[in-house]
């Protein structure tokens, strides 16, 4: 048999073709796709190829992250990078000042995730862990610096320039007459204060003018470094040739404005990070087996029986056993209410169990949806998107740029007969008021907020770009079942006997899909001493589903049965048996009697599934399956079509099952009977018509979300890890998926405002500061002044909460 021409699925004999459309076709679905949308070359494309990571830097080594103190500039990632980079058994670094987060690749056999922080630590940062316990000590200490270095010796140096310098410079007597105090003890005292506040409270500036040289990447500490110093060499060289005009005071203002300045970005920044710390706080270290021993949640084996009691969190992902309770996911899905778990019933890593105690079964991944969470947030807050990789490279141009303004301005001066004093004044005033740090904090800070916000929701940002794409979105291709309906599948109507239902359900036990779950659990509530044990192509087989089979997953891959377009295959005691759409009996030619007929296509018109089962050539039982769509569909279309997006529906079901969706106004087309593979290639046509968010749920959404230009999966539960998807719905509502465009399109709108921002700041203030319209201690006020407004318009509320 030949491929599909839109999904390169087997054809049936005779394959599906009409006459308005080239190519043959696997299904109808994959017809009425390539009929509606334009053609485009995807015969090539595999499926599985789209879900392999473009992240090459991970598949060289462990991953490991780590909270870093001392980086303020984009230099200070640059330096980092290089220089944990260099060490040996370091593959990969990335770092964000922004988020004070940093992103490690390492060979495990040459170093050890415990020996990682010791790498990047040195030269004033100290890295840590995914800690945050550190931070009141941190902020005591700068605090400190700040108050008891910068402040009080401030305070002491700005009194004596009042009470003796200022009057002098202005005309005027001073206060108390220099005879007093002796013209070079005065000044003396004066240089004193200004040296400690300069090289104690400046320390972490000069330190970080000193990381820029050595990474080749000047920055804003080198500026504020230069005219700090420039001052304080210029007026200490002044008071040895003793003259009284000594600039002390732009040294001090300089430095206390740029640290209080720090001080307060940094306090901002923590907040708009506040998510990442608080879930991260919250990880499990260790589970507490059945027996009451205690082991490293990363050494409990997938089956292990853990013992979860009142008030703890659930260590990893697994399957209730014993014990009934109440259990809060607030923290993993935003959901307020606790949730009543029993035995049988799914919870996931990270929940809180709030009253008595239950016993978990670990699943077979070993893995906890909190962790998978966590590290899908320090990915993100340790990347940069692309235009802040812009920014960052614009700011390193910048500072060499400033530098050479503030020398030709300086020159400039004295040719036009200016003194040497007035020139140095212009030239630091120059070097003083440029601010590249409102660049490197435009985006950064932006996309920690819009992370924040979209979780407070239940959803996880998955992907740095997502800000900048899903607001020029122009199709939205929603998933039926699972997405715009609950997915919860049922089996509603039944006309089958025992034996029909074994074979069933021994079949449909080797499929991964609603429909199939749906009929094996109908089956194992039937089960019963009459139910007939069935064997499948020799492997016995029971109508309760599989529950012989200990490893689902690896019994698929080992199928015995053949998964047809529209159902399943499979031999049954000797004889093929069939379970699938009744499609699939009409294109073998099956015989189909005409109350099983009849009753099917009811089922259709109302919108449910019709399953036949059959074997020896004819259909011998029904089973009829629906799903309800959630309350918010309508809601949620309407929102994203009312932004002039086309909304799509895609479903695997009949075009009456996907009637109710045709209908409403908001919905442009919808494509029925669409297979797994057909949605991936519908998605690459529809991106010719601009760019595509696709929304989705399941492994079987899995090829599609990646094909897209914006994957959104609506997961629940333990079936978090969509790694395809740019953005997952933790809570499994689709009540969030329109707030997530809007915090999209606010996030990235706000980047776009800082960023003009900060180059309108330095179109406009760099030249006042060179045509010597502004003073030193004005410009160190507008320079911190710039950077503030940065944060604060980055901490605004982005879409209020419901």
């Amino acid at each position: 048999m030949t491929g599909c021409t839109l999904c390169d699925l087997d054809v049936p004999d005779p394959p599906i073709t009409a006459d308005d459309v080239d190519g043959e076709f696997c299904c109808r679905g994959c017809l009425q796709v390539a009929q509606t949308l334009d053609d485009v070359d995807v015969a090539d494309t595999d499926p599985e190829e789209l879900l392999e990571s473009p992240d090459a830097e991970d598949a060289d080594g462990e991953v490991a992250y780590l909270s870093v103190d001392g980086m303020h500039c984009s230099t200070c990632e640059v330096f980092l990078e290089s220089t944990t980079a260099d060490h040996e058994g370091v593959t990969g670094a990335a770092a964000s000042y922004a988020t004070d987060t940093m992103k490690v690749v390492y060979d495990p056999d040459t170093l050890s995730e415990s020996e990682i922080p010791d790498v990047v630590s040195g030269t004033g940062y100290e890295a840590r862990e995914q800690a945050v316990d550190t931070e009141p000590e941190n902020e005591d200490a700068q605090v400190a610096r700040f108050l008891a270095g910068g402040g009080f010796f401030g305070m002491m140096t700005m009194m004596f320039y009042i009470l003796f310098i200022y009057p002098q410079h202005f005309g005027f007597d001073p206060v108390v007459s220099f005879g007093s105090f002796g013209r070079l003890y005065l000044l003396g005292q004066i240089w004193l204060f200004a040296t400690a506040v300069l090289f104690y409270t400046g320390w972490p500036i000069l330190r970080g003018a000193y990381v820029s040289l050595r990474a080749g990447q000047p920055n804003m500490d080198l500026l504020v470094a230069l005219a700090a110093t420039s001052a304080y060499v210029y007026s200490t060289a002044v008071m040895v040739a003793g003259s009284i005009d000594v600039y002390f005071d732009v040294t001090v203002a300089i430095i206390l404005v740029v640290t209080a300045g720090n001080y307060y970005e940094d306090r901002v920044k923590r907040s708009a990070i506040g998510l990442l710390s608080n879930l991260t706080a919250d990880r499990v270290s260790e589970a507490r087996l059945r027996d009451g021993e205690t082991a490293p949640v990363e050494e409990v084996d997938p089956g292990a029986e853990l013992l979860v009691r009142p008030g703890e969190r659930v260590p990893l992902d697994g399957t209730v056993v014993e014990g009934v309770a109440a259990v809060d996911e607030a923290l993993v899905t935003g959901e307020s209410l606790p949730v009543t778990k029993r035995p049988g019933d799914e919870v996931v890593g990270g929940a809180v169990v709030t009253d008595t105690p239950l016993v978990v079964a670990v699943s077979e991944d070993g893995t906890s949806t909190l962790d998978r969470i966590v590290g899908m947030l320090w990915d993100i807050q340790s990347s940069r998107p692309g235009v802040q990789k812009l920014a960052d490279k614009l700011a390193t141009i910048f500072v060499p740029l400033v530098t050479v303004v503030a020398v030709l301005t300086a020159g400039a001066t004295l040719a036009l007969g200016g003194t040497i004093t007035s020139a140095v004044l212009v030239g630091l005033t120059v070097l003083i008021v440029s601010c590249p740090c409102a660049l490197g904090l435009a985006t950064p800070l932006a996309v920690a907020a819009g992370v924040q916000r979209a979780a407070e929701d239940g959803v996880v940002v998955a992907s740095e770009t997502l800000f900048e794409t899903l607001p020029e979105t122009d199709v939205v291709a929603l998933d039926k079942t699972g997405t715009l309906t609950s997915g919860e599948m049922s089996v509603t109507d039944a006309d089958v006997g025992g034996e029909a239902l074994a074979r069933a359900s021994a079949l449909e036990r080797y499929t991964n899909h609603p429909v199939a779950d749906a009929i094996v659990a109908y089956a194992a509530d039937r089960d019963d001493d009459s139910t007939p044990s069935v064997s499948v192509d020799g492997t016995d087989a029971v109508a309760d589903g599989g529950a012989q089979v200990a490893d689902e997953d690896a019994a698929r891959e080992e199928s015995p049965v053949a998964v047809e377009t529209r159902g399943v295959v499979g031999t049954i005691d000797g004889a093929e048996t069939v379970v699938g759409h009744p499609e699939l009996f009409d294109e073998r030619g099956w015989t189909v009697p005409d109350d099983y007929d009849e009753r099917a296509s009811e089922a259709s018109a109302a919108g449910a599934v019709p399953v036949f089962v059959g074997w020896d050539g004819a259909v011998q039982g029904l089973l009829v399956v629906s799903d309800d769509p959630r309350d918010s569909w309508t809601a949620t279309v309407e929102t994203l079509a009312a932004d002039g997006r086309e909304v799509v529906v895609l479903t695997g079901d009949d075009s009456a099952a996907a009637d109710q969706f045709r209908d409403h106004p908001a919905v442009s087309e919808v494509f029925t009977g669409v297979p797994p593979d057909g949605k991936v290639a519908t998605i690459q046509r529809l991106r010719q018509r601009g760019r595509v968010a696709m929304v989705g749920d399941g492994a079987n959404d899995a090829p599609a979300l990646a094909a897209a230009d914006v994957g959104i999966a609506i997961a629940q539960g333990t079936k978090l890890a969509a790694d395809a998807a740019d953005a997952v719905v933790t809570n499994g509502r689709l009540a969030p998926v329109p707030t997530l465009f809007d915090v999209a399109a606010g996030t990235r709108s706000r980047v776009r405002q800082n960023l003009g921002w900060a180059f309108g700041y330095n179109a406009v203030a760099i030249p006042l500061a060179a045509t010597g319209l502004l003073n030193p201690l004005f410009a160190a006020l507008a320079m911190t002044a710039s950077s503030t407004l940065v944060v604060l318009n980055s901490s605004r509320t982005l879409v209020p909460s419901e």
